[in-house]
């Protein structure tokens, strides 16, 4: 039993800069909940998600998700929808910059934040359509058959199609989530509940044409050696289901989530406020003008 479960534990492609990276990550949050206080489901969410990452990257589920399609859909689902909104959803920002020595935020961070590098990068990532356009195409891309078969084949294009998908969910769910009005959020409250809704659509198409078709899509996976003993159509079947029904409820749960902080937006006045100031400026204008 415990010869098993060392063995699901130990990573099936060992990264270094993902481990960096997470380890950086958990220690910073960790610190930073010692110095702001973070309600327990705030820590629930933000470390349920850490796990998930890191389960789905850096244990022998990385094995199973090389070898069969309908698993490395779950893994993909995993990285780019579920853990990215549970992490965002605990609104780690704050607790993350706490956990940062002061001389380091002080000297490198809010330098590194004014810098014209950075301005350049958030200001094309972090558009809400380029945002939305990448959720979608990064999703896309890596179904289509020849994509598939160089990432399974070449384990560059496999790390980088993680790495996509992370980064991508992560930008994603941050804009989506904003608790903040627009400005200074980048997205409008009620676009941020409709989107979801239109990121879905395409993804549902996907999953539905993967589903019913009569073809092997990815030979790749009889290339590389099944890990199970699953007929090719049946775990195609799942793949494509997974693709539209799971990801489009997590999707559905981001909208619902959206339209919360909407709501919490309207009956605490911010959006009236921010309204009222908008009127009020351009009155100002329109009369200096004159």
């Amino acid at each position: 039993m415990i010869a098993a479960l060392l063995k699901w534990m130990v990573p099936w492609e060992f990264s270094w800069v993902f481990l960096a990276s997470f380890l950086t990550a958990c220690v910073l949050y960790w610190r930073g909940c010692h110095r702001l206080p973070v309600s327990f489901g705030r820590r629930l969410a933000f470390w349920t998600g850490m796990v998930v990452v890191y389960l789905s990257l850096q244990t022998y589920f990385d094995f199973y998700a090389e070898h069969e399609f309908f698993m490395h859909r779950i893994q993909q689902l995993l990285l780019h929808h579920l853990a990215p909104l549970v992490i965002v959803a605990s609104y780690p920002r704050s607790v993350l910059r706490a956990g940062l020595p002061l001389n380091v935020r002080v000297r490198v961070l809010r330098p590194a934040l004014r810098s014209w590098p950075w301005r350049l990068i958030s200001a094309v990532l972090l558009n809400p359509a380029v945002a939305t356009v990448l959720f979608v195409v990064f999703v896309l891309i890596w179904l289509i058959t020849p994509m598939q078969t160089l990432a399974m084949l070449d384990w560059r294009v496999y790390r980088f199609m993680n790495w996509s998908m992370i980064v991508s969910g992560f930008i994603y769910w941050w804009l989506i989530l904003d608790h903040r009005p627009r400005p200074p959020g980048r997205m409008l409250p009620g676009l941020r509940v409709l989107s979801p809704g239109i990121t879905m659509a395409p993804q549902i198409l996907a999953g539905a044409i993967i589903t019913f078709s009569k073809t092997d899509l990815y030979p790749i996976f009889e290339i590389c050696g099944r890990a199970f003993q699953f007929n090719v159509f049946t775990g195609q079947l799942i793949g494509g289901i997974i693709i539209w029904v799971p990801a489009a409820t997590i999707e559905t749960v981001g909208g619902l989530l959206a339209m919360r902080q909407w709501l919490r937006l309207s009956r605490t006045g911010r959006l009236r406020r921010q309204l009222l100031t908008r009127q009020s400026a351009a009155k100002a204008v329109s009369v200096g003008s004159g």
